[in-house]
């Protein structure tokens, strides 16, 4: 799993469900998500420790405020390329979570959901992502297929990686900086019936964990991944309140 994975959130199913309201749907369960006790905005530290050292969960959350829970986290270590460890402290009640008041996003735009092709590659191929506080480094993480499309007359070969079995874009576009979040955005692919379909549903595409706490170490979008147009279709912003900064 990645270090800047992130939850899965699913709608219910209904019958033939109205597009848009589903998206409400999902923009209202991202709300709920992002604020909830373990969620991007309540991530407070995360604190990695020194080569060979296991986590101690029991002595971290000892003199906790009731608010905070303690969880662990893993990565490869850079240059020796063996396991490193850490701890994550979450606060229910983080200076984030109490001056938060919603994620901005462009209107609902059904021109921004598009078929691509897929093509499942036999070996468990890596590709090297930089990861926003690597200082240039990169993390290689597993990309199992291709993602074949064309856009605004340009055609595009996409990778997404593999988050806990779900394929994840990390792309970027000239929204970056400007109306968006500087460091690009992340999309769910979604799977079909037809293996060698997949949907990009550019109205879910959302802000990355890094965007709510600067607790994260998340992917930034590979040069494959950079549309040439902007992507005027999901979120855009955490907004704040009380001149709370966010992150950029």
């Amino acid at each position: 799993m990645s270090e800047c994975s992130v939850s899965h959130i699913a709608v219910p199913d209904q019958q033939a469900p109205d597009p848009a309201d589903a998206w409400q749907a999902w923009r209202a369960e991202r709300h709920r998500s992002v604020t909830s006790p373990t969620g991007n905005l309540a991530l407070v530290e995360t604190r990695w420790l020194p080569a060979g050292e296991r986590p101690d969960l029991a002595a971290a959350r000892a003199g906790q405020p009731e608010t905070v829970s303690v969880t662990r986290v893993e990565r490869t270590d850079l240059v020796t390329g063996e396991p490193e460890y850490g701890l994550r402290f979450w606060d229910a009640r983080s200076p984030a979570i109490r001056h938060f008041e919603r994620t901005d996003a462009f209107p609902y735009d059904p021109a921004w959901v598009l078929q691509a092709a897929y093509t499942p590659v036999t070996d468990a191929r890596r590709v090297a992502f930089e990861h926003i506080r690597d200082n240039g480094g990169t993390r290689d993480l597993v990309v199992p297929g291709d993602i074949a499309l064309t856009v605004d007359g340009r055609a595009y070969t996409l990778s997404a990686f593999d988050d806990d079995g779900t394929l994840l874009l990390v792309f970027g576009d000239p929204t970056n900086g400007e109306s968006t979040y500087g460091a690009g955005r992340f999309l769910f692919v979604e799977r079909t019936a037809d293996e060698g379909r997949v949907v990009l549903d550019f109205n879910r595409a959302f802000v990355p964990p890094c965007g709510f706490s600067d607790q994260y170490n998340c992917p930034m979008p590979p040069r494959q991944n950079r549309f040439h147009l902007p992507v005027e279709a999901g979120e855009t912003r955490p907004v704040f309140r009380d001149g709370f900064p966010a992150q950029h």
